[in-house]
């Protein structure tokens, strides 16, 4: 009994953290709950035709078929909702990047202004990431500072630089993640983590403003663990 409570524990963490997922979802995303039925009838109609022409043993197919079509229109909506949540909100970059699959080391507002224009500093396999947030010609000066103090320690690791909006040039918040998932992996995780220690000793993490912004990033996260538990980690 001892030896299995570590594994039955998780098991139940792990359907609460979906059933928060599917909360949090539902609240935001209206189209959520349709398609969800509308996937599960398919499900139900394709099992009952399996039964009825080859017997009663297709039943264990159709419920594994319900739960991953279920996970699958979780997964995909509960992006939706979130990056329809971030669209405008100072700071949304940071916490998009936090929530990505692997090893996506963030560092939220390594410039910032009394305007709410940011820069955060993203180590990954690609290199170096700058994301800058706010009035177009204010994030310039930011990304210039960032990078120049970068130079001196990143050697010839790539930097990138991408300014998020729906301006020319500029990434759209809702394609942040599909953006960042196509650049090429430059470095080695290894390097990941020896680059990342340099640039942690380089200066010490800036103090983002008080006021709202603390406030709207906890609020643009999904519940704790809703990503793990969709990623099946």
């Amino acid at each position: 009994m001892t030896a299995a409570q570590p594994e039955n524990t998780g098991f139940r963490a792990r359907v609460a953290q979906i059933r928060l997922a599917f909360v949090y979802t539902a609240k935001r995303d209206k189209a959520f709950v349709p398609i969800l039925a509308l996937v599960l009838l398919g499900v139900i109609a394709v099992t009952a035709f399996l039964v009825w022409r080859w017997g009663w043993w297709w039943i264990p197919l159709g419920v594994l078929l319900a739960f991953m079509g279920t996970m699958i229109v979780l997964n995909l909506r509960i992006t939706r909702a979130m990056m329809r949540e971030a669209e405008g909100q100072p700071g949304a970059a940071a916490v998009i990047v936090q929530t990505m699959r692997g090893d996506w080391r963030v560092t939220p507002g390594v410039q910032v202004t009394t305007q709410n224009d940011f820069v955060h500093r993203v180590v990954a396999r690609p290199g170096v990431i700058l994301l800058a947030e706010g009035h177009p010609n204010r994030v310039r000066s930011l990304l210039a500072q960032e990078k120049k103090r970068l130079a001196r320690v990143v050697g010839d690791t790539p930097i990138y630089d991408f300014t998020i909006g729906n301006g020319e040039g500029q990434v759209p918040i809702r394609k942040l993640r599909s953006t960042l998932l196509r650049l090429p992996p430059n470095i080695t995780a290894k390097q990941v983590n020896a680059l990342d220690t340099r640039l942690t000793a380089l200066h010490s993490r800036p103090q983002m403003p008080k006021g709202p912004i603390p406030k709207n990033l906890r609020n643009l996260r999904p519940p704790k663990g809703a990503y793990k538990a969709l990623r099946g980690r």
